[in-house]
């Protein structure tokens, strides 16, 4: 299970997104994807790491807003226990009537893999619960 937290911050017209992400299972993928040992979340860490798991994250993870696909933009990250919590925002978004989301991220390492995204707009909270049967939801 993989949690991500959508938040509308209206008054900056910007989406600001974090993920909790097992960091053993992102750079199990990561290394079954691209060929490559990663160290996300690790002290050796490298910006190639980084770019990696970005590149994945950005194949894996998309954001619709009115119909229209947006650009996911990371900002950094930081390790609790084993989890590592990446932010993110998508700017420019100054008004909201649908949410579209697709999410595939360790999919294709875990086919029971849960996604679990949970979104505040408004003020209003809502959640999708994302599978391998079912990889993209619509919030209104």
């Amino acid at each position: 299970i993989a949690i991500y937290q959508i938040e509308y911050a209206q008054e900056k017209k910007m989406l600001q997104i974090r993920s909790r992400i097992f960091i053993d299972d992102l750079n199990d993928v990561l290394e079954k994807n691209y060929n490559k040992k990663t160290h996300i979340g690790e002290k050796n860490q490298s910006s190639e790491d980084v770019a990696l798991m970005n590149k994945y994250i950005s194949e894996n993870f998309s954001i619709k807003v009115n119909n229209q696909n947006k650009t996911l933009q990371y900002i950094s990250s930081e390790v609790d226990n084993n989890i590592l919590i990446g932010y993110y925002k998508i700017t420019d978004v100054s008004k909201i009537k649908t949410l579209e989301v697709k999410n595939t991220i360790l999919m294709d390492l875990f086919p029971e893999q849960q996604n679990i995204i949970q979104s505040k707009i408004y003020g209003k909270k809502q959640s999708l619960l994302l599978t391998e049967d079912n990889v993209k939801g619509m919030l209104k």
